[in-house]
C-alpha cells in the first residue's frame, strides 16, 4: 500500500522503517531532510505532497504545534484534496489540541485518528506498540490492518480525545516508575550493592515490569542514547497536568516526576532517553 508518513525524529523513523519492512511504498517529509537518508522512501519536498498517492497519511511528530503546522501552514496537508484520506496522528498531543484537529481534518472531509503508541524504537521496530485509537469507526476500520503491523495490541476507545487522555495517564505511570527504578538503583548502589546485582533483585522483586525489562541494559552501562527523550515525557506530564487542573483532580506522584524531569533541562540532557534521569538521582 502507498502510504504517508510525516515526522522521522526516533519513534517515526522506526515505525516507518516497521512499515516499510512489511511491504508498503511510503512517500515521507520531515523537517530535517536528513532524518529521511538510508530509509528507502520517497523524500517529498513540502508536506502537501505525502498526500497525492496515499490514501493514508501517518503523522508521528513532538508536540500539538508541530501537528497543527504540518495540517494548515500554507503547504501543509490541509492546503490540498483531502476528501476520503484517513490522517493517522501518533503525536501525544495536548488533550485540547486533539479535538481541533478532528474538527479540522472533518471540515476538510478527510479522517482524523489520533493513535498515539505505547512503547518507543525498540517495539517499534518489531511491530509490537500498543496503539491507542479514537476517532471515526470508519477510519479505523479502514486503517487497522496497517496499524496491526505496527502494534501487537491495539485499543479502540472511540470517542475523541479519549486515546490521547489514555496516552498521558499510561505515561504517569511510565514517568514515576522509571524515576522510582532510578532512585531505588542509585541508592542500593551508594550503600554498597553493585548495580547488576541490584538490577538482577529489582526484576524478581518490586521492580519487575516491562520499563526494568526495556532499560535494564541502559541502566546497567549508562548508554542513555535516545529511545524516547526527557523533553518528551516532561511534556506529556505536562500535559497530563493541564488535564488534571482542568477536571480539578489532584495528581500527587505527577507533579514530583514532572519536576525532576523538569531538572534535565538545567542539567543538558533533556535530550537524552528519559532513563537518563539515573544520572541526576545518582548525584543525589
Amino acid at each position: 500500500m502507498q502510504l504517508g508518513f510525516i515526522g522521522l525524529g526516533h519513534l517515526g523513523r522506526a515505525i516507518a522503517g516497521r512499515l516499510l519492512d512489511c511491504g508498503h511504498t511510503l512517500t515521507v517529509w520531515n523537517r530535517s531532510k536528513e532524518k529521511a537518508e538510508s530509509l528507502e522512501a520517497t523524500l517529498a519536498p513540502l508536506p502537501c505532497e505525502v498526500v497525492r498517492e496515499a490514501h493514508i497519511i501517518c503523522l508521528c511528530l513532538f508536540d500539538s504545534a508541530a501537528v497543527r503546522s504540518v495540517l494548515t501552514q500554507p503547504d501543509g496537508l490541509l492546503s490540498v484534496d483531502l476528501k476520503g484520506k484517513v490522517v493517522v496522528d501518533h503525536t501525544t498531543n495536548h488533550f485540547r489540541d486533539v479535538t481541533s484537529f478532528h474538527e479540522l481534518c472533518d471540515q476538510a472531509g478527510a479522517m482524523y485518528l489520533e493513535a498515539p503508541v505505547l512503547g518507543s524504537v525498540v517495539p517499534a521496530g518489531q511491530g509490537a506498540l500498543t496503539v491507542l485509537v479514537s476517532g471515526s469507526e470508519a477510519g479505523y476500520r479502514k486503517t487497522e490492518p496497517v496499524l496491526a503491523q505496527i502494534g501487537k495490541h491495539i485499543f479502540y476507545l472511540g470517542t475523541p480525545g479519549l486515546a490521547t487522555r489514555m496516552k498521558l495517564i499510561n505515561n504517569l505511570a511510565l514517568g514515576s516508575f522509571m524515576a522510582t527504578l532510578a532512585e531505588a538503583i542509585a541508592f542500593a548502589e551508594k550503600v554498597g550493592i553493585a548495580r547488576e546485582q541490584v538490577l538482577d533483585i529489582l526484576n524478581v522483586g518490586g521492580g519487575q515490569s516491562l520499563v526494568l525489562n526495556a532499560k535494564r541494559a541502559k541502566l546497567l552501562n549508562e548508554d542513555f542514547s535516545t529511545h524516547f527523550s526527557n523533553a518528551l515525557i516532561y511534556k506529556d506530564l505536562h500535559c497530563l497536568q493541564d488535564l488534571a487542573n482542568e477536571e480539578k483532580h489532584p495528581l500527587f506522584t505527577c507533579a514530583v516526576t514532572k519536576e525532576l524531569y523538569a531538572r534535565t533541562f538545567a542539567a543538558g540532557i533533556d535530550g537524552l532517553d528519559f532513563s537518563s534521569i539515573f544520572r541526576l538521582l545518582k548525584q543525589g
